[in-house]
């Protein structure tokens, strides 16, 4: 009986070995494969990025049409005209060019009274207080070129921090919050961003032109490295497998 016993384990230990080995290679498989599909969504996204970015602007009139009809508005050229209301500027923390500092999101109002943020460019985390750049503060109706940048639905991650409303620090891009915080009301807000254009400023800062094109990729690399265990995986396999065929 004790050998009966001993041979049905030794039995059931291939089967065991063997439904394993596929569900991680299941696993392995079906990573690769989210990969690639993640390659060709990125792919696309930036031949789409690229080619809304080589289109002339627009006025916001046509932005906003877009908008309404639940068209993707992001990366899209538009010309606006309106003055800044400087007092009401909202930083929001970011790196550039190896440096920490701000990104300033300044309300332009428009001739109808509405208001669109507008991010004017980069500062250097010391000239955060608009008092040490006083001369880029540009008075009067400006026209702004720029891009199109849509709203977020909700924190991004759980991994990036609340934003600090009363130190006026942004950690990600709360539309709401940045109108609600300088009294600006819901009827009165545009609802999506504009990216400034690289247009010199008289004062130096903030320095426009900070939009980022150049989105990570590595979905290719990841897909190869779930294939590549994958494969590793029926290697080890199968040499185990014959080394037991010949013992």
């Amino acid at each position: 009986m004790a050998e009966v016993a001993r041979g049905g384990r030794r039995s059931v230990r291939p089967a065991l070995s063997a439904a394993l080995l596929l569900v991680v290679l299941a696993i392995l498989l079906t990573l690769g494969t989210w990969q690639m599909q993640r390659l060709a969504w990125k792919d696309k996204l930036l031949a789409d990025i690229a080619e809304r970015h080589a289109q002339a602007p627009v006025e916001l009139a046509a932005i906003e049409s877009m908008w309404r009809g639940g068209g993707d508005v992001e990366y899209r050229p538009v010309i606006l005209k309106g003055t800044f209301e400087h007092d009401k500027e909202r930083h929001f923390f970011a790196t550039w060019n190896g440096q920490s500092g701000y990104h300033v999101y300044t309300p332009l109002r428009l001739t109808d009274g509405r208001h669109v943020f507008v991010n004017r460019g980069f500062v250097p985390f010391e000239r955060k207080d608009a008092e040490t750049r006083k001369g880029g503060e540009i008075s009067g109706e400006q026209q702004v070129v720029g891009l199109a940048r849509a709203r977020l639905d909700g924190k991004p991650s759980s991994l990036v921090p609340d934003n600090d409303l009363a130190k006026n620090v942004f950690y990600w891009k709360d539309l709401d919050a940045m109108a609600s915080s300088t009294g600006i009301a819901p009827e009165n807000l545009v609802p999506f961003f504009v990216d400034a254009d690289n247009a010199p400023n008289p004062g130096g800062l903030p320095v426009g032109g900070v939009t980022q094109f150049d989105l990570p990729n590595n979905h290719l690399q990841y897909a190869l490295t779930w294939y590549g265990l994958a494969a590793a995986l029926l290697g080890v396999s199968g040499i185990n497998f014959w080394r037991s065929r010949r013992r």
